[in-house]
């Protein structure tokens, strides 16, 4: 049986969780976009979403993500617009990515970045992108290691001119507490800062927190939280049909 008013209610509990944790940190509510990671949850829940908000959603698979894209726009919305990709995208794939989504989260590697830019040049269009870094240097994520950000970012602005670089993302290791991983996401800050000085752009997007962490992501400068669970609840073991 479906649960209209909770999704909604526990979506809003989470939007005034965010606004209180920026003004706590100083920082105004609208800097800090909320993507409602809706990954194997069915597409109604996400018109019952954007029923009651301007949502955006932030989905993980490619497939999967196309086809909330369609019934989205049956619906009447921009699906491009309403979905941000978040997940890993094998290079394969980006011909199906590339200009379909307002931003990519997930740019980690040159073979990638090539293929997207394929896409984009016969298309004419340009793609935003956030460059994924792995944070934690865990050899089982994907993301570019910290130490060949710079070389990778050279790499994007000089073969890849569709690519509009807007910033970084992570998804760092899994801690007990919110505390402990907020070292992860300041390490992502100085990056980004860095970056920000050595390429003279603006790179204003952070990509990090989670429901777990996303208060702590705030304080450090997370221009874009990824909250599931908090949202839709516990993810169903298979994919939605559509």
């Amino acid at each position: 049986m479906k649960d209209d008013a909770g999704l909604v209610e526990r979506f809003m509990q989470v939007k005034a969780q965010i606004v209180s944790a920026a003004k706590e940190s100083g920082r105004s509510p609208d800097d800090v976009r909320l993507l409602a990671v809706s990954k194997y949850h069915p597409v109604e829940s996400m018109l019952t979403l954007l029923g009651v908000s301007d949502c955006v959603f932030g989905e993980n698979y490619v497939q999967e993500a196309i086809g909330k894209q369609v019934v989205l726009a049956k619906n009447g919305f921009d699906p491009r617009a309403a979905v941000h990709m978040i997940g890993h995208i094998q290079s394969k794939k980006a011909s199906q990515v590339a200009g379909r989504f307002s931003m990519i989260h997930s740019l980690d590697s040159q073979k990638l970045a090539l293929a997207l830019e394929k896409k984009l040049v016969s298309a004419e269009v340009e793609q935003p992108v956030l460059i994924e870094v792995n944070i934690g240097d865990e050899i089982q994520k994907n993301g570019v290691c910290a130490r060949d950000l710079p070389a990778f970012a050279d790499y994007v602005l000089e073969k890849c001119p569709h690519l509009r670089l807007e910033g970084l993302m992570c998804l760092p290791p899994a801690v007990d507490n919110g505390e402990d991983v907020r070292p992860f996401f300041a390490r992502l800050r100085e990056l980004c800062e860095g970056l920000r000085t050595r390429l003279d752009l603006p790179l204003p997007e952070l990509s990090m927190g989670m429901s777990g962490d996303f208060t702590e992501a705030i304080r450090e400068g997370a221009t874009f939280v990824r909250i599931g669970t908090a949202i839709f609840g516990p993810r169903p073991l298979v994919k939605p049909a559509l």
